[in-house]
């Protein structure tokens, strides 16, 4: 019976990933931003940020999404960056 558990357990998570790229997806299309321009939108963000800090490249989340702005009830398009940063540059 635990055999059962830990397949469903694996399915309800692949469910979830597959979930949140599909939202993903979506939000690109309706941003009408390319996969190569958020990519180069990616390099210039961690070329501006590695001039003052170290960051942890593996852990970089950089994406789009559907967001409300306050007192607004239409959403609109957002650039999400979660960028680790593991030590911050002395520039002197």
């Amino acid at each position: 019976m635990d055999l059962f558990k830990i397949f469903g357990k694996k399915q309800e998570k692949s469910k979830n990933v597959a979930k949140e790229r599909l939202k993903l997806v979506l939000v690109h299309d309706r941003s009408d931003l390319s996969p190569q321009l958020l990519e180069m939108m990616k390099t210039d963000i961690i070329r501006v940020i590695t001039e003052y800090a170290d960051i942890d490249e593996e852990g970089l989340d950089i994406k789009v999404t559907r967001m409300k702005k306050d007192g607004d009830i239409t959403p609109v398009s957002a650039l999400v960056a979660n960028i680790p940063i593991t030590k911050i540059k002395d520039n002197k």
